[in-house]
């Protein structure tokens, strides 16, 4: 299996274990659940040496339970490094290929540091921000977007599976 598939599995698998508390809690405290969705999330990526954080850019979400770890996840390998391992275009170019439907561009190009995002054509304008340590989906996790995770992981973060912390 490859790794990002292998790793929101696992996270998925954690939150359906605890699913019944998160759905209890949600009554009263809201913030607690956040509090422990990013607790099994950083547990999680602690198992693949990344840093994996779920977000709620619009916190009324918190309360839909079906999406928790299936949109808005940031993975972080090396929040320091500035520049990608490969070529950006051979980045965008993957990704033109494999999202027809999206604009792809240069982002965060400030003080050295490289960056990459997608921008979807739909409603909301969901995009993928790809940075040398770090990628963040603020989009619903589907095959394509799987792919394109697997593969970045598979090209752009190898590294730290060999820098272990």
């Amino acid at each position: 299996m490859d790794e990002f598939t292998s790793l929101v599995t696992d996270l998925a698998n954690n939150i359906s274990n605890n699913m019944e508390f998160f759905k209890s809690a949600l009554i009263k405290k809201p913030t607690l659940v956040y509090y422990k969705l990013n607790e099994l999330s950083n547990f999680v990526g602690s198992r693949y040496n990344v840093k994996l954080e779920i977000h709620f850019p619009n916190s009324n979400k918190i309360y839909n339970t079906d999406d928790y770890g299936k949109e808005n996840l940031s993975i972080i390998i090396d929040k320091f490094r500035k520049v990608f391992p490969i070529p950006r275009e051979q980045i965008k170019q993957e990704a033109a290929n494999l999202f027809k439907n999206a604009m792809v561009i240069d982002g965060y190009m400030y003080e050295g540091k490289e960056g990459v995002k997608i921008v979807f054509d739909d409603q909301v304008k969901s995009r993928i921000e790809i940075l040398p340590g770090s990628v963040h989906l603020w989009v619903r996790i589907d095959e394509d977007v799987e792919k394109f995770c697997n593969w970045l992981m598979r090209y752009v973060y190898t590294d730290r599976l060999y820098n272990k912390k």
